[in-house]
């Protein structure tokens, strides 16, 4: 055996600019709560439902530089009523996809990173 095994994601998340405005939007848009708050207001984590946890990273400067991320998704149990909370809000859908094995809807937090809210068939 490889002394390198991946055995699964411990953590996943994006940098941010501003770090108290992701919070709120993550908590105002997909109802996510922090389960951990970072210092100086650095940043979250939240613990997901399947144990996965995903954080949101302000930086003080001396951490890796804010880069927009492309590719995360959330699983929803309705995609359908979970796009048509968000259009209530005014939230705009960036592009819907129907795949053979999932369904998805891709909206942007307010630093430009891609959420995909994902429907497995």
């Amino acid at each position: 055996m490889s002394a390198m095994q991946i055995t699964g994601i411990d953590l996943s998340g994006y940098m941010t600019r501003d770090a108290a405005r992701a919070i709120a939007w993550y908590r105002d848009v997909l109802g996510l709560e922090p389960t951990m708050l970072y210092p100086q207001n650095r940043g979250a984590e939240y613990e997901l439902p399947d144990g996965m946890t995903f954080g949101l990273w302000g930086g003080l400067g001396d951490v890796v530089p804010f880069q927009p991320g492309n590719g995360l998704l959330f699983a929803v149990a309705d995609l359908d009523g979970a796009v048509a909370s968000l259009r209530e809000r005014a939230i705009a859908i960036v592009q819907q996809r129907d795949l053979p094995t999932c369904r998805m809807a891709m909206i942007q937090d307010p630093d430009g990173n891609s959420i995909w809210l994902h429907q497995r068939k």
